[in-house]
């Protein structure tokens, strides 16, 4: 099976947690989650290669969600990016 690669870059703070609640939400049966500490170097390494410029932010199979380009993440733009909806 086929899977939607979802990172989450985060630094724990409460907007932060609120996007990791959101994306959880949002997440189906081909979404692989996983949290990305900006914290650690290797996961503020990651992010500057997705051109994350602040957190919370969104990466969907290593493209970085639309909404999350400056800006916060938001539900309508995940959704039109395929976050929650299965893979043929």
């Amino acid at each position: 099976m086929t899977t939607r690669k979802v990172e989450i870059f985060s630094a724990g703070c409460p907007l932060c947690k609120e996007t990791e609640e959101l994306v959880n939400r949002l997440t189906c049966s081909s979404c692989k989650v996983s949290v990305v500490d900006m914290n650690d170097l290797m996961g503020a390494s990651r992010a500057r290669g997705l051109g994350v410029q602040s957190v919370p932010a969104v990466a969907i199979n290593g493209k970085l969600a639309d909404c999350c380009a400056g800006r916060g993440p938001d539900e309508a733009t995940l959704v039109a990016a395929g976050l929650g909806q299965p893979l043929s």
